[in-house]
């Protein structure tokens, strides 16, 4: 089965994205901080960089939700900084 894969970006940074597995649905939220996040998702198995939500288990939109506004917010914070960088080279 081939990944299809679903992003969330703020400018150009990518705040998380989906891809779809043979066993799973893999979740890429784009962060190394998911330390937050970490006895509600001590549930699911992933790697250090994903989650892996089974397929017979409903998802929890809530959590994804508060991660998906998390890097958001992250994502915006770099994008604001890179704009003041580029005001102070012109």
């Amino acid at each position: 089965m081939q990944n299809s894969r679903k992003f969330k970006t703020v400018d150009e940074y990518i705040s998380a994205y989906f891809a779809a597995n043979k066993a799973h649905l893999g979740f890429y939220p784009a962060t190394t901080r998911l330390e937050d996040f970490e006895k509600e998702l001590s549930k699911f198995n992933g790697t250090r960089g994903s989650i892996h939500f089974p397929y017979d288990a409903p998802l929890p939109a809530k959590l994804i939700s508060r991660i998906v506004k998390f890097r958001t917010k992250e994502n915006e914070a770099l994008a604001k900084i890179k704009a003041e960088k580029k005001k102070v080279k012109k």
